[in-house]
């Protein structure tokens, strides 16, 4: 996602000289990369002070700063990956703005899951559209995963209710529900996702294991208001990052951690099934500087 802004640092170290200008073009470098206006403040005066206490006049040696400030940024607390429950049914809410592949996602969580043995219930919660309910139903054909459905229309809510009470019943071990996309800026339909949170508590009998946001890699700075909002409307406990391997220059995601501290749960990196993969903060920062 930095391709573009770890080459144009190449050609500013090529200089051979740390000098304003240099903070300068970087900072415009890393504006232009979509990183928020408060955290490229914080990255530049963290590289001040190093070139300052640490004497580094080398190139390489600011290239490995800037790379460890931005790793730093990406680091979080607690284990990688997916919160599962002891007790069967662990539930997975997935939230998001339309067109982010949200319910593509799910079908790569199921496929993820029903791999390893794990018997999943995907629920169909985005009754908004038909085409989401029928593209459900096929991802479930395809990963062996079983669905609950209603018709279009229906309340999103009873559908997961629905898919939950099976769950119990059929001994199943995950419910991925699916939620209809919906503008952040909607304040109606995000009290709407609200309700659809309380009702899952009530037939899970606790908070769902995960409620995930998932996030356009493309999305630039509206991330950060994306982010706030359903975290607000659905206490959204982690990120799923979605097409990475586009055109996205990325900053923003530093943004949206740094500010909300929401957890980076998994990043799909291809079209295929398999690549969803779980996000390692220094394999990703990493990643970043290839």
């Amino acid at each position: 996602m930095f391709k573009r802004l770890m080459e144009r640092v190449d050609r500013m170290l090529g200089r051979g000289v740390i000098d304003e200008e240099f903070y300068d073009e970087l900072e415009e470098a890393l504006l232009q990369a979509d990183t928020n206006i408060n955290t490229t403040g914080e990255i530049l005066t963290e590289l001040r002070k190093a070139v300052r206490d640490e004497k580094i006049t080398d190139p390489h040696a600011m290239k490995e700063r800037l790379k460890k400030a931005i790793a730093d940024r990406f680091r979080q607390q607690g284990p990688a990956g997916l919160e599962v429950n002891d007790e069967d049914p662990t539930v997975f809410v997935f939230v998001g703005v339309n067109g982010v592949g949200k319910t593509t996602t799910i079908a790569k969580v199921a496929r993820l899951l029903t791999k390893r043995g794990f018997k999943v219930i995907l629920a169909a919660g985005d009754t908004f559209r038909a085409a989401a309910i029928e593209q459900l139903e096929i991802w479930a054909e395809r990963t062996g995963a079983e669905i609950v459905r209603s018709q279009p229309g229906a309340d999103s809510s009873s559908v997961i209710f629905d898919a939950i009470t099976a769950a119990k019943a059929r001994g199943a071990n995950f419910v991925l529900a699916d939620t209809a996309g919906r503008q952040h800026s909607k304040e109606n339909l995000m009290l709407e996702l609200g309700k659809v949170l309380r009702v899952t508590e009530k037939a899970l009998g606790r908070k769902p294991d995960e409620v995930l946001l998932v996030l356009d890699a493309n999305t630039g700075q509206n991330a950060i208001r994306q982010a706030e909002e359903f975290k607000k409307a659905s206490g959204v406990t982690g990120l799923v990052l979605t097409k990475i391997d586009g055109t996205a220059r990325g900053g923003a995601l530093i943004g949206v951690y740094d500010r909300l501290k929401i957890p980076i749960k998994l990043v799909g990196v291809g079209e295929k099934m398999d690549d969803l993969k779980d996000f390692k903060p220094d394999e990703f920062a990493a990643s970043l500087f290839d």
